[in-house]
């Protein structure tokens, strides 16, 4: 049985999703899941840390996954880097796979991005991960510029957005686009050629 904290953090996680974080009150939470104020104060404290909650609840999971795997496939590589492909699949799976099962997740975080919340989330729950990611690239792409690199891992991120939002510029062509996995390593193909791309001859210049 759903516990009152857990009952609170569906019922924002489902209303921040679909409207938003600003157009959600408080009241609009309570009312839902059945709860009074003082029961979300004594959880929560407020509205901020409750959407703290709702993303930590879904980040905290993930991002274990995330490092697991990226783990095993140094392990496996050892003393070698990981290749580059290891290190985007490490990333991206798991966000796909969460994305999968958990669509609401998923629609939360695409609201937080269109109401510019996504930097501070990304910076609070995210960063370890984040920064375990940026370390691995920089052992398989020793000779890439550091500016270069944290580029490129910028696009990559757009490109993860904006496959994971399903917004297609061809939604016709692509209604069949496989399942998951082949979803992820179409992406990882992609991004893996970006990442080897030769640094412009300006990043070079600015890394000397």
């Amino acid at each position: 049985m759903a516990t009152t904290k857990d009952k609170i953090l569906d019922v924002a996680e489902r209303l921040f999703g679909e409207q938003g974080y600003g157009a959600t009150s408080l009241r609009q939470v309570i009312a839902e899941a059945g709860v009074n104020l003082a029961a979300v104060h004594y959880h929560f404290g407020s509205k901020e840390e409750l959407l703290d909650a709702v993303v930590l609840r879904g980040a905290t999971p993930l991002n274990d996954q995330r490092i697991a795997l990226l783990e095993q496939y140094e392990k496996a590589a050892a003393p070698k880097p990981v290749a580059v492909e290891k290190v985007l699949h490490a990333i991206l799976a798991p966000t796909f796979l969460k994305v999968e099962k958990s669509p609401r997740f998923a629609q939360l975080m695409g609201r937080l991005l269109g109401e510019g919340l996504m930097a501070d989330m990304v910076g609070r729950h995210f960063r370890p991960a984040v920064e375990r990611f940026v370390g691995a690239m920089r052992r398989s792409l020793p000779d890439l510029p550091q500016e270069e690199l944290l580029w490129r891992i910028q696009f990559m991120f757009g490109a993860m957005a904006q496959t994971l939002l399903g917004r297609h510029l061809f939604p016709v062509e692509l209604a069949a686009h496989g399942d998951t996995s082949q979803v992820v390593d179409r992406l990882v193909n992609f991004l893996a050629a970006g990442f080897r791309a030769p640094a412009p001859r300006f990043a070079k210049v600015q890394e000397k």
